[in-house]
């Protein structure tokens, strides 16, 4: 697979909207076979002990593997939506910036399989997590409608 086209963080980007939005992600690389981003943690980012909630890794690895297989399909007009998210949590953070780094174990025409990896500021491993995506043909619904992206702020 050829790399997504040199604009596709900008396109990335502006497409975080939602829970991503939420957990602060900034994407700062994009290629067919890595995905990176980034996200400053804040008291949103905490459970009550004040360590990063365990969904916020899970978040960022879903996040992560999801956009890498759904760019791997983008060109042929496909999408991809996640079947399973297995995360480990290795060690606790409590502030700084988690990193995740997502990359390809498989990619079939019907699934892919993702794994990644959420480290500190100081390269400590925190999390790593694989997820399992099936993929959606042009025009295929999930939860009762098509799996098409959902319009960022600002657009018409």
């Amino acid at each position: 697979m050829a790399d997504p086209p040199p604009n596709v963080l900008e396109l990335i980007n502006a497409h975080v909207t939602g829970f991503d939005a939420a957990m602060g992600l900034r994407y700062v690389r994009a290629t067919a076979r890595e995905l990176i981003a980034e996200t400053s943690i804040g008291d949103q980012h905490l459970q009550p002990y004040g360590l990063v909630h365990g969904g916020v890794y899970a978040g960022m690895i879903e996040a992560l593997c999801s956009t890498g297989a759904a760019l791997s399909v983008m060109e042929r007009g496909g999408s991809a939506v996640g079947l399973e998210n297995t995360t480990s949590f290795l060690r606790a953070a409590r502030g700084g910036v988690l990193r995740c780094v997502a990359r390809p174990l498989h990619q079939g025409r019907s699934t892919q399989v993702w794994q990644a990896e959420v480290r500190d500021g100081e390269d400590r491993l925190l999390a790593t997590g694989r997820v399992r995506l099936q993929v959606l043909e042009r025009g295929q619904e999930a939860a009762g409608k098509v799996v098409a992206l959902r319009r960022a702020a600002g657009e018409g």
